[in-house]
């Protein structure tokens, strides 16, 4: 029975996932979700997932929510398919790709995630977007970034000479953060600007790419 993953291409989280499905060549069926007309908060959906949210992964009788464990999940399940993105045979390696998932969550993520809402998500709400926001946000995000940039001097992707889930965590919020004004934050960068332009080329980056843009379709 193919995997079932109900959302919607243009959410970061959904993205997320269906890079991973990709990456690991994966049998799967994607169930849309129309988040202008609040699927997402009506009961059929919330029997799945309580919270409301995309997306949600239907393996046979298992039904699993938030997009990062979700991707875990899939590496494990499919671990013999596609792109080692966990590094099973190596503990060390392992336990790197881990922590960086966790930079991502923790620090990488709450800062993006602000900025792009208020340029992608509020006009779409009607909201005039607030730069305090964004000022305050990148400067977070600068930080982290300056971070990378020392990481990624020394290693090709951010857990070491391999892509991994560390890496594919990123894309979704930066494909949007670089259809900003602020694109500079990862252009002036140079081995973060590498990084991107690597990661974001990626054959399963091809295949859901075209579907990530905010706008009801």
């Amino acid at each position: 029975m193919a995997l079932k993953l109900h959302g919607a291409p243009m959410s970061t989280c959904a993205a997320r996932v269906l890079f991973c499905l990709h990456e690991k060549e994966a049998d799967f069926e994607l169930v849309p979700v129309n988040l202008f007309a609040a699927e997402h908060r009506q009961p059929p959906f919330l029997a799945k997932n309580p919270f409301g949210l995309i997306p949600v992964l239907e393996d046979g009788d298992f039904t699993l929510f938030e997009s990062r464990a979700i991707t875990a999940y899939l590496c494990e399940k499919l671990k013999e398919s596609g792109t080692d993105l966990i590094r099973h045979q190596d503990l060390k390696e392992a336990a790197l790709v881990k922590q960086w998932m966790e930079v991502e969550a923790h620090h990488f993520d709450p800062a993006i995630s602000k900025i792009v809402f208020q340029f992608s998500v509020a006009p779409l709400l009607g909201k005039t977007p607030d730069q305090a926001i964004i000022d305050e946000n990148l400067e977070n995000l600068g930080k982290v970034l300056d971070v990378y940039e020392q990481r990624l001097s020394t290693s090709k992707y951010l857990a070491g000479d391999f892509y991994s889930l560390a890496d594919l965590h990123h894309i979704p919020y930066t494909h949007y953060f670089m259809k900003t004004s602020c694109a500079q934050f990862i252009n002036d960068r140079p081995h973060v600007k590498a990084w991107w332009e690597d990661i974001s080329s990626r054959p399963a980056f091809m295949k859901v790419g075209p579907g990530m843009t905010f706008g009801k379709k």
